[in-house]
């Protein structure tokens, strides 16, 4: 449990971020077109009125994920940045036109400091990791490369593509999504057979695949990043207790995407019912459980929508509403800002989701 002066401390640092973010992207020498043009229009002034993350969540309307459809990729271009070419990121897009973000070194200052948090004995250094998951257009494939490359180690590759295994979920082509996805295992044992591999970053269905298929610590594997938003506490406890054979292998789930980099898990198991918590990399985002009607946090252990705001140089995102439900937690005495448990897509209690590989 976090120390309430460490919450204060950890509250100041994101005002004091807040305020530097809203200075960068509002003032006319550094800031994007999208966000200049925009505060013209508004009546009042960003940079007068926004001190504190308080200040943000009560000015800024709600991010819309139309306009990193939609609009030039250009119109995010910082001024400070307009002399060097940017990647493309993107994210989901099953059908339609999908979401673009723009970038040049977040991801690899996101991941630097996620490397700060593993341990050398599950994930050790100058080894062979293996990434299972999707490459293509997506920012994962060379953050994972990065975080592989930050401890010394080299990657190999298996690329999967979830749009298509969605789709033929959503159309019932049930035997076709078995079929895709026992190719992508078929492809990611070969390696293992034939290539020495001592980390390995994958969806946790496709995790459960391959152990069906491979005993892992026996194939020499030591960690696991294991991304994807659905892990209830049962399947946690499985892949913990049976795929990661209580700790031979070390289990570390993820809750990342484009938008905002990557959030650590909190340790769980017995002692909290193997509940995952992640705690955001603040104050370089910032993950709320919001109730959706009112747009206030809701009281902790409750459920809510989840709300992400990113706050970086390169990319500037108040309050974004993400398609998960989570449940507030408290703040950790590692990360000692809110967490968000037990993620699930929003409205899963209502509505049949398509999760395809994840």
């Amino acid at each position: 449990m976090a120390s309430e002066n460490q919450i204060k401390k950890a509250a100041q640092a994101l005002d004091n971020h807040v305020a530097e973010i809203i200075h960068w992207h509002f003032s006319e020498n550094t800031g994007c077109p999208f966000w200049l043009n925009w505060a013209k229009e508004q009546d009042w002034n960003p940079l007068e009125e926004v001190r504190t993350f308080s200040d943000l969540c009560e000015k800024f309307p709600y991010f819309e994920d139309g306009w990193l459809r939609d609009l030039p990729n250009e119109v995010w271009v910082p001024q400070k940045f307009s002399d060097r070419p940017f990647n493309v990121f993107e994210t989901g897009g099953t059908t339609g036109m999908p979401k673009q973000r723009i970038g040049w070194d977040d991801f690899r200052i996101d991941y630097t400091e996620f490397s700060k948090t593993l341990n050398d004995q599950h994930f050790p250094k100058n080894q062979y990791w293996m990434m299972v998951g999707p490459t293509g257009p997506r920012r994962l494939r060379l953050a994972i490369e990065h975080l592989a490359n930050e401890r010394g180690c080299s990657c190999y590759f298996v690329d999967l593509d979830p749009r298509w295994v969605k789709r033929l979920i959503a159309t019932q082509q049930f035997d076709q999504a078995r079929a895709y996805m026992d190719h992508v295992v078929e492809q990611a044992l070969t390696i293992l057979k034939h290539r020495k591999v001592s980390a390995l970053f994958t969806t946790p269905k496709l995790l459960e695949a391959l152990a069906e298929r491979r005993d892992l610590v026996q194939a020499g594997i030591k960690g696991v990043f294991c991304g994807g938003t659905t892990m209830d506490r049962q399947y946690a406890r499985f892949l913990e207790e049976e795929v990661c054979e209580n700790g031979k292998i070390g289990f570390v789930p993820t809750y990342g995407n484009t938008l905002m980099g990557l959030a650590r898990h909190r340790p769980f198991g017995p002692e909290n019912d193997y509940s995952i918590a992640y705690y955001a990399p603040q104050p370089r985002a910032v993950l709320r459980v919001i109730d959706s009607t009112t747009g206030q946090p809701v009281e902790y252990d409750d459920w809510g929508r989840v709300e992400l705001t990113t706050l970086t140089k390169e990319f500037f995102m108040p309050k974004f509403l993400e398609r998960d439900e989570a449940i507030r937690r408290k703040p950790w005495s590692e990360a000692p800002w809110d967490g968000v448990a037990e993620i699930r897509p929003f409205g899963a209690m209502e509505k049949k989701i398509v999760e395809g590989v994840y």
